[in-house]
């Protein structure tokens, strides 16, 4: 059982995000959690990474003085599984916007698929989506989207250490990543789409690892609830 001082003096804690989940609604659920079962006034509590409301997965969660280590995590190698729909773009690259424009896709092959994921593979330049909590003149680049407000983003180098596509059910790709920090699946999502003709936009996604961590080894909001009030 851990103790007031075990969450104090640091714990890392592995969650499973849930669907329309924010990261930063995690953190706080947690921290309200800790400080009701204790009766303590303050902790600090942080993620190692965030996760898009509309992904599931693994979130690093550390408290108290493990908080100083968030950098350190954040910087780890991360996997991801998702799906993502050739043949048509939404302005968010995911599910968060409706889609706003369709592409042909009579001209894709499996071949095709599978060959073109090998120009994603090694370091490649990467936009993020303007959807995105990136800031820019201080302000979040998805308050610029929501104003339709134009603004220049600057590419970024990243590293895709493994691409590959798992299930094909005709315009509907399952995938696993192996990336860097930084990477944006949505936008590799819409890149791929891109490089086909035919336009791409992610339909789910989960993270499955951050360095050694492991989202075999989370558990759920509700589970850690139960067993905090039980200590």
């Amino acid at each position: 059982m851990k103790t007031v001082e075990d969450y104090l003096s640091g714990q890392v804690l592995l969650i499973d995000k849930p669907l329309n989940w924010t990261s930063f609604q995690v953190v706080n659920k947690l921290r309200w959690e800790i400080r009701q079962a204790f009766s303590i006034k303050k902790i600090k509590v942080g993620h190692a990474g965030t996760l898009d409301p509309l992904a599931t997965g693994l979130l690093v969660i550390c408290t108290g003085k493990m908080t100083k280590q968030i950098d350190t995590f954040q910087g780890q190698i991360k996997e991801y599984t998702g799906t993502l729909v050739l043949g048509s773009t939404t302005p968010s690259f995911d599910l968060e916007t409706e889609i706003n424009e369709t592409f042909p896709t009579e001209h894709i092959s499996e071949d095709l698929i599978y060959e073109t994921t090998n120009q994603f593979i090694g370091e490649i330049q990467q936009l993020p989506p303007v959807f995105s909590a990136l800031k820019k003149d201080g302000k979040r680049l998805y308050e610029f989207a929501r104003a339709g407000e134009q603004v220049d983003i600057p590419s970024r180098a990243v590293n895709i250490l493994e691409f590959e596509i798992t299930k094909i059910d005709r315009l509907n790709l399952d995938f696993r990543v192996i990336c860097s920090k930084g990477t944006y699946i949505r936008s590799l999502a819409n890149d791929f789409g891109k490089a086909l003709n035919s336009g791409g936009h992610l339909s789910a996604l989960r993270r499955t690892k951050i360095g050694d961590f492991d989202v075999t080894s989370a558990t759920s909001i509700e589970d850690f609830i139960k067993n905090l009030s039980s200590e």
